[in-house]
């Protein structure tokens, strides 16, 4: 169950093309996968995620190599940040994310910046009735999103600028952000140490991030925790914090 206004699935969704689309995100993301793996990531038997990878295959979106192992086909470019690195990400990630939920009962997402967009490599629902849904593999634009703003705070206004230069969006300018504003919303991420999102991405929706690190000190990701807004209340951002703390230093130790 959500709000009307949260992203959510679409009424008429097809379970199979839905477990199609994820499995092939996940070829494209995280790397390759054996049949096992993707019956146990989908929740389904062997024999349905074998037909399912088949399909990828025949439509070029998967290949399958002597060793029966599917890896992404040419329709699947990959993205800047290699399939390892995702899937390490994710592996670092995924317990203690689901510590953060148990802990704060909302749900938790792991998300990288390619570019201008931030992809979510990871989500960890709460098992709330209202609740915000999982958002893996789902991409938006940068600065619409919490660990957008997390990681885009993490360079430097002149990086800022040449990121988001004319050129780039010569043919969409209205995806364009407003510039002045965006530079403002980083200098307050980078004083307070978190980003505050406040139905900036989807309307009902709240959100809490901060960066996950690597070894030499450098965002490589961001952690966040999603809520409905009727459930957010500012008092508890100190808490939130904490939580998002804990989870981002043990997300970089897992990677360290």
């Amino acid at each position: 169950m959500a709000t009307p206004d949260m992203r959510q699935p679409p009424a008429y969704a097809v379970t199979s093309v839905d477990h199609a689309l994820r499995l092939a995100v996940v070829l494209q993301v995280e790397g390759p996968l054996t049949v096992s793996a993707a019956a146990q990531r989908l929740g389904v038997a062997r024999s349905t995620a074998h037909r399912l990878l088949q399909t990828l295959v025949y439509r070029d979106f998967a290949v399958q190599g002597e060793d029966r192992v599917y890896r992404a086909g040419p329709v699947l470019e990959l993205s800047a940040r290699s399939p390892s690195d995702a899937a390490r990400l994710r592996a670092a990630a995924l317990e203690p994310m689901r510590v953060l939920v148990d802990t704060l009962g909302e749900t938790c997402n792991l998300s990288v910046r390619i570019g201008t967009t931030v992809r979510f490599v990871a989500s960890v629902e709460c098992d709330q009735a209202l609740r915000v849904g999982s958002r893996e593999g789902m991409v938006f634009p940068a600065h619409t999103v919490t660990g957008g703003l997390v990681l885009l705070a993490a360079l430097s206004p002149d990086r800022v600028d040449a990121l988001y230069a004319a050129q780039r969006f010569a043919e969409r300018p209205d995806q364009r952000p407003d510039l002045a504003r965006l530079h403002a919303d980083l200098r307050a991420v980078r004083r307070v140490g978190y980003a505050l999102n406040l139905e900036r991405s989807e309307r009902g929706l709240a959100a809490v991030g901060r960066a996950v690190l690597d070894a030499e000190g450098d965002p490589v990701a961001a952690v966040s925790v999603s809520m409905p807004t009727v459930r957010y209340r500012k008092e508890r951002v100190s808490q939130v914090l904490a939580a998002l703390g804990a989870a981002a230093e043990a997300v970089s130790r897992a990677l360290a």
